[in-house]
């Protein structure tokens, strides 16, 4: 199990400590951290019926990866992962409602999928994201995972058209071979809106894709996050090498 072994500080002075969730308190304070961000910044309709938190049905099959600030004594980043076990408990991966993922029924038993991944605005600096990257690389080694999959947002505060056209910019060289490709089941209607915009690739999705993740296929739209979502996969054996001896402390 991952612990509480990673630490970087800021030129702030800030102690900035990740690791998983090891107990219902810090989860609970990492699902408050989505609420704010996703419920109050991005104004998503939100499942959980408890005021103030974004929990759904996967979150007490999920392992919580967690970013605090020891010095404010908060969390300040989250990832959550959800083991191919787990995904068998639960009886799906999330990605799986806003994907056909037949054609990776093969990697199952080897590919984790992560999710919700959010940050305090107050430290959005790079620090943070870089702590949950290496985070997610520790559980991939130590569990003997080969694969990573998730749904990386788009916003579509403009009704889509940034995200198609940024779909259309990527695709072509990160697009994957056709035995990984994966179907929405509420297709973004890419033909109905621009596709020539100079949309800036958000910081996530950059980072997935500077590793060596490919995307799956075309993107779903998600009405309640109001996101277009972009189906991502990393096989390990892909990551690109300055991520692996950074995340891993692979040689090779």
């Amino acid at each position: 199990m991952l612990q509480k072994q990673q630490n970087i500080t800021q030129r702030s002075g800030r102690n900035l400590h990740a690791g998983l969730a090891s107990c219902p308190t810090e989860i609970l304070e990492a699902q408050k951290l989505r609420y704010r961000v996703f419920g109050e910044e991005m104004g998503a309709r939100l499942s959980s019926r408890i005021p103030g938190v974004d929990r759904d049905l996967y979150d007490p099959f999920c392992k919580h990866l967690i970013v605090r600030d020891e010095d404010a004594g908060k969390i300040v980043g989250t990832y959550r992962i959800l083991s191919p076990s787990a995904a068998r408990e639960v009886g799906s991966y999330y990605s799986e409602s806003e994907f056909d993922l037949t054609r990776l029924r093969h990697l199952r038993n080897r590919m984790v999928e992560v999710g919700r991944s959010c940050i305090d605005a107050e430290y959005r600096s790079g620090a943070v994201i870089t702590l949950l990257w290496a985070g997610l690389a520790r559980y991939m080694v130590e569990n003997g995972y080969d694969y990573l999959i998730g749904c990386a947002s788009i916003s579509m505060a403009d009704g889509g058209h940034a995200a198609a056209s940024l779909y259309n910019r990527l695709k072509d060289e990160h697009m994957c071979p056709l035995e990984y490709r994966v179907f929405p089941r509420t297709p973004l209607p890419l033909q109905a809106l621009r596709q020539d915009l100079d949309a800036e690739t958000p910081p996530l999705i950059k980072g997935y894709l500077r590793a060596g993740a490919w995307i799956c296929g075309d993107p779903a739209w998600d009405p309640d996050f109001n996101t277009a979502d972009l189906p991502i996969l990393l096989p390990v054996s892909r990551m690109d090498a300055r991520y692996a001896k950074h995340f891993m402390g692979r040689k090779d």
